[in-house]
């Protein structure tokens, strides 16, 4: 059998198994891993307990610093944002029952 033709085009073939990505200094983007629990606990505080908006809120403002100092590494930025903003609406809600219930009760001493 006759060695196969020579490359006459100049460039080796590549090695088995060589990509051309493999060194190209790109990173997979990824969640961020606190996203979710953001998303969570600031959907529970609208629907059930306000007390968890402050920490969707808190935890929400921490993760989005985290993905502010390197955009290149997370890519779920909006979930965090929703979360967060849920946070404080719960949060807020959570301020004006207090008020409210402050109101009520001052009311309900004055008449007695």
């Amino acid at each position: 059998m006759p060695p196969p033709p020579p490359n006459n085009s100049g460039h080796q073939p590549p090695p088995p198994g060589y990509s051309p990505y493999a060194n190209a200094g790109y990173q997979m983007q990824q969640g961020h891993p606190q996203a979710t629990t953001v998303l969570v606990l600031g959907i529970l505080g609208l629907a059930v307990c306000q007390i968890l908006g402050i920490f969707a809120w808190v935890m929400g403002n921490k993760a989005l610093k985290e993905i502010d100092a390197n955009p290149s590494m997370y890519n779920n930025r909006g979930t965090v944002n929703a979360g967060r903003i849920c946070g404080i609406v719960a949060t807020v809600l959570m301020a004006l029952g207090v008020v409210l219930a402050i109101l009520v009760i001052a009311a309900a001493a004055s008449q007695a």
